[in-house]
């Protein structure tokens, strides 16, 4: 048989809600705030190819860096796919900076 044990929720509750408040209010509190990177947006199959050509390499050796498909990479600078997921990630910082690819 299943032990009861006395549930405070509506304290706990209400003290998680009174240090947010503080939180927001500007005054100090012992929460922990983790801020997350925005999502990526679309990646566009011109970005793509421009990526690749400033690394001056092949859409193989593309392929390879992203630990992707040769077909993927084609297919996203020909505009029949969107790069998803990871590699949408990989290519929007190898936007910002394309040479982090070749030292990973």
């Amino acid at each position: 048989m299943a032990k009861h044990r006395k549930v405070r929720i509506f304290e706990q509750l209400k003290d998680s809600l009174e240090s947010a408040l503080a939180f927001e209010r500007g005054e100090k509190t012992n929460l922990r705030v983790t801020h997350m990177p925005d999502i990526p947006k679309k990646i566009s199959p011109r970005e793509v190819r421009a990526i690749r050509r400033s690394l001056k390499v092949s859409q193989s050796r593309f392929a390879v860096l992203l630990n992707v498909s040769t077909k993927a990479v084609q297919s996203w600078e020909q505009g029949e796919r969107r790069p998803r997921s990871a590699a949408l990630k990989l290519l929007y910082i190898a936007k910002k900076n394309p040479r982090v690819l070749l030292v990973a």
